[in-house]
């Protein structure tokens, strides 16, 4: 993997309006960047179905492309219910697609304030019941709600999993890893003022992280000076250098550390990558 590391995105929303007119060129463009993979997790019961069109639809592009179904804590205001029996539906029809990895994205999120922290609570509580009956990882949001969300899953089985745009403590972050989950760092990381974030970059054992982006949010600091309006899967590959130099590591080992960490937290992941020719032969060839 040296010449051209494989670059992976575990968390990317390509169906936000910021891309709804440009999304072929942003594929393009990370496609053009070495971006292998890519996690599109839903945040609604609406979008679901188009976000397992996006994953097939540009799976030629980025081959690696896959989703999750779930709902977004700070979509559940607007949640109903028999959203929980429509989403159970969505999950057993997707067990038959490849491309489908998990649960998410859902979690909760103790950052904004008008958001019912009961409702937010049974909608977590029920899709986390979800990935235990079928024995799915989970994508997590965890804004300010890292302890919170650590008491619910250890009254579960939840096999593995990602909690996304990781802010916690050193000591969150261990029992996070305990219970089998890898922790997502992205374009929060690049900014010199994160030091919490950069400390936990370099001490937490590299087997733990991923990367991502998040786009269309959390910009890298280099984007404020340029003019860019949003974040893209396009820029995962300079993220995860800014990350390796604050580890300490180099492109090359960093890229097959965060892709095998990837891997084995979403065996669903794994399964369709092992079989892809030209990731396979990239992957021995590292």
């Amino acid at each position: 993997m040296s010449g051209h590391p494989m670059w992976i995105d575990t968390h990317c929303h390509l169906d936000a309006p910021e891309f709804a007119t440009s999304l072929p060129t942003i594929i393009q463009a990370a496609a053009e960047k070495n971006v292998k993979a890519i996690l599109l997790p839903a945040v609604k019961m609406a979008d679901c179905a188009h976000i397992r069109e996006l994953a097939h639809q540009y799976s030629q592009e980025i081959p690696g492309l896959v989703y999750t179904l779930g709902i977004h804590p700070l979509y559940t205001n607007q949640a109903q219910e028999g959203d929980i029996e429509t989403l159970e539906k969505r999950i057993v029809e997707s067990i038959s697609d490849p491309r489908f990895v998990g649960v998410g994205e859902i979690g909760l999120d103790y950052f904004i304030e008008d958001l019912d922290p009961h409702k937010q609570e049974f909608f977590f509580n029920a899709q986390l019941d979800l990935a235990q009956k079928y024995q799915l990882p989970v994508i997590l949001h965890v804004r300010r709600s890292q302890d919170a969300i650590l008491k619910v899953l250890r009254r579960r089985s939840i096999p593995s999993g990602i909690a996304h745009a990781f802010n916690g403590s050193f000591q969150q972050a261990e029992q996070f890893i305990e219970l089998g989950f890898k922790l997502g760092f992205g374009g929060a990381a690049t900014y010199e003022r994160a030091l919490q974030i950069r400390r936990l970059l370099k001490e937490l054992p590299l087997d733990s992280m991923v990367t991502e982006t998040d786009s269309p949010d959390i910009p890298p600091a280099w984007l404020r000076g340029e003019g860019i309006a949003f974040n893209e899967p396009a820029f995962l590959p300079r993220i995860a250098k800014e990350l390796a130099l604050v580890r300490g590591v180099s492109d090359a080992e960093f890229a097959s550390a965060i892709w095998g960490n990837a891997m084995q937290v979403l065996p669903r992941w794994s399964a369709l990558c092992a079989g892809i020719p030209q990731l396979l032969s990239l992957n021995l060839a590292s």
